[in-house]
């Protein structure tokens, strides 16, 4: 039974993943209903403020009786509280479904074992912890915010050959970025933003590479986009500041709202990360990407905040300019896009 289980609960995980980009700060959840062998419903959680996968599944199941004598799966436990949506624990046990099998306990403190407890209460038998290392891998982003009270963050940056960042230049001047990786990196870059809450940068990097941080080589949302200015030096003509998605501008001088643009005010004579993270935080930013500059990214890496890095190394050699940070752990996985090497590092 074990093995069924665990077979049936790798495709609740397939159909969470569908969900990706699109949920948040909901989890990722993926759901079926198998009635004697065999999968008579599924769904998964499509869109924040949307049914659950649990609703959707029963729903997709085309004769309800079956419900009485089946099981269902699902990656997280069902909710216990009136959100946007009603609670699926008193669903699943209004459907009087008998047996109910769970990836892992939801972290998020107004479930947190409530809708286990509601389960057996209503009559379910509940098995929990099948693939719980996966299910819990796949929301990583999701408990991470729960339990540490901040956001994941996922270092990323493009060094040479020999170890550079960027080449030298002159402090007055903003030029388009020295690319470093392929045109297969930059895709990937931006389906990334189709994924993470947020891209943060630094005030040299805006200042010196204009970015725009927006999704352009693949098709999606635009993450929310983050700098840190503390003395609101930057032109507000540069490309960060357009119409085209949410912007929070970490700074000393004011708290204030313009359109799209957010003024946060955070007290630069304190620690400066535990701020901008706490504010992310009350804004439930689930996920933040650090994209750089170099003083950024070693900021975060001595400060001991990362979850994961995505480093990549490009076919190129700059021979002196800005160093890239130092950043001595193994990878978990190294990728090849084409002449460029992606490097990926977990501590999840």
């Amino acid at each position: 039974m074990i093995k069924e289980d665990e077979k049936y609960m790798r495709r609740c995980l397939e159909l969470a993943k569908l969900g990706i980009g699109e949920v948040a700060p909901n989890p990722m959840v993926g759901s079926l209903i198998v009635y004697d062998g065999k999968i008579i419903g599924e769904g998964y959680h499509q869109k924040c403020g949307e049914a659950h996968a649990e609703v959707n599944a029963i729903n997709s199941v085309k004769n309800p009786e079956l419900l009485e004598k089946a099981t269902l799966y699902v990656n997280l436990e069902p909710c216990a509280h009136h959100g946007k949506t009603p609670p699926c624990s008193d669903l699943i046990v209004r459907k009087k479904i008998p047996r109910v099998v769970i990836g892992c306990v939801d972290s998020f403190a107004k479930v947190a074992g409530k809708g286990i407890e509601k389960l057996k209460k209503g009559g379910c038998e509940v098995m929990l912890g099948v693939l719980e290392k996966e299910s819990r891998w796949l929301n990583r982003r999701f408990f991470t915010f729960h339990e540490k009270k901040r956001p994941y963050i996922i270092l990323k940056w493009a060094e040479t050959k020999d170890g550079f960042i960027d080449k030298k230049r002159n402090s007055e001047e903003t030029v388009e970025q020295n690319w470093i990786t392929n045109q297969i990196s930059k895709k990937l870059v931006h389906k990334w933003r189709t994924e993470e809450a947020a891209f943060m940068v630094g005030r040299e990097t805006v200042k010196k590479d204009n970015p725009q941080l927006t999704v352009r080589d693949w098709t999606g949302r635009n993450p929310v986009r983050i700098v840190l200015d503390q003395h609101l030096k930057l032109s507000t003509g540069l490309k960060i500041f357009d119409d085209q998605a949410k912007t929070l501008i970490f700074n000393a001088k004011k708290e204030e709202i313009k359109n799209n643009l957010h003024y946060l005010k955070i007290d630069y004579t304190k620690e400066v990360l535990p701020q901008v993270l706490q504010r992310l935080y009350e804004l439930e930013i689930q996920s933040v990407v650090v994209e750089g500059g170099e003083k950024l990214l070693t900021s975060f890496i001595e400060a001991d905040l990362w979850d994961e890095a995505r480093i990549f190394i490009g076919n190129k050699y700059f021979k002196q300019g800005v160093k890239a940070p130092e950043f001595n752990f193994i990878p978990e996985e190294e990728i090849w896009l084409e002449d460029t090497l992606l490097k990926i590092y977990y501590r999840f």
